[in-house]
C-alpha cells in the first residue's frame, strides 16, 4: 500500500509499576486475573519514519541497517512490524529514546508501540489504542517469544496513570485512576527513580 509523501513523527511514553507487577503474565492471569498500576512518564522513545526514494529499507537505531528485504533485517521488533504491517520496501525509519534499553521501565514495548502506530499512519490504517496495545502484545509476546506481560504495552499505549485488569480470557480493562491534583504532585515530589 501506498504511504503518505511525507514524514510521521510517533512517541510512546516508558512507564513505572506502582504495583500488582507479574500479574499481567499469562500463566498468572489465565488463572487468577491480574491488577497493577502503572504511570508513564515524560520519557519516551520516538520514531521517525518517510519514505525513502530507493526501494530499500533503511532502519537507524543503535546502529544502521540497510536491506533490501525485510526478512534480512536484524532488529527483530523492526522486522516482525515491518512483516505484520505489509511495508516490505522504499521506507526509512529512525529511533530515538530519551532513557536506556534495559532500564526496566518499558522500553522494548514503548518502541514497538510507538512503532506500530508510525506504521499504521502509514498506511493509512486507524486502529483504536486497543487495537494498537493488542497488536504490539501478538509481536512481543506470541510472534517474538518474549517472556513478559502485558503493562508494558497497554502502558505505552495509553499513557497516564491507569489501572489495568488482566482478565482470565486474555483481554485487559484499563480504568485512569481518579487522583487529585494535590495528591499527584505529593506522589510525584516523592518518587525517584535512579538510571
Amino acid at each position: 500500500m501506498e504511504g503518505r509523501n511525507c514524514m510521521i513523527l510517533s512517541r510512546a511514553p516508558v512507564r513505572i509499576s506502582m504495583g500488582g507487577g507479574g500479574t499481567d503474565l499469562p500463566s498468572y492471569y489465565e488463572k487468577h486475573g491480574g491488577f497493577l498500576l502503572a504511570a508513564s512518564i515524560n520519557k519516551y522513545v520516538h520514531i521517525m519514519l518517510n519514505k525513502r526514494f530507493e526501494d530499500s529499507i533503511r532502519l537507524s537505531y543503535s546502529k544502521t541497517e540497510i536491506v533490501n528485504n525485510v526478512k534480512d533485517i536484524e532488529h527483530r521488533i523492526f522486522r516482525e512490524s515491518l512483516k505484520f504491517t505489509d511495508v516490505r520496501k522504499q521506507i526509512e525509519i529512525v529511533s530515538i529514546a530519551d532513557v536506556p534499553s534495559n532500564c526496566g521501565l518499558g522500553t522494548s514495548s514503548a518502541f514497538t508501540v510507538a512503532l506500530l502506530s508510525a506504521l499504521f499512519s502509514y498506511n493509512r490504517d486507524h486502529k483504536t489504542l486497543r487495537e494498537i496495545a493488542e497488536c504490539a502484545c501478538n509481536i512481543e509476546i506470541n510472534i517474538l517469544k518474549e517472556p513478559i506481560g502485558k503493562q508494558d504495552q497497554y502502558a505505552a499505549t495509553y499513557g497516564g496513570f491507569n489501572s489495568y485488569t488482566f482478565n482470565k480470557d486474555g483481554s485487559v480493562d484499563v480504568e485512569r485512576v481518579k487522583i487529585s491534583e494535590e495528591a499527584l504532585m505529593e506522589m510525584q515530589s516523592n518518587i525517584f527513580y535512579f538510571i
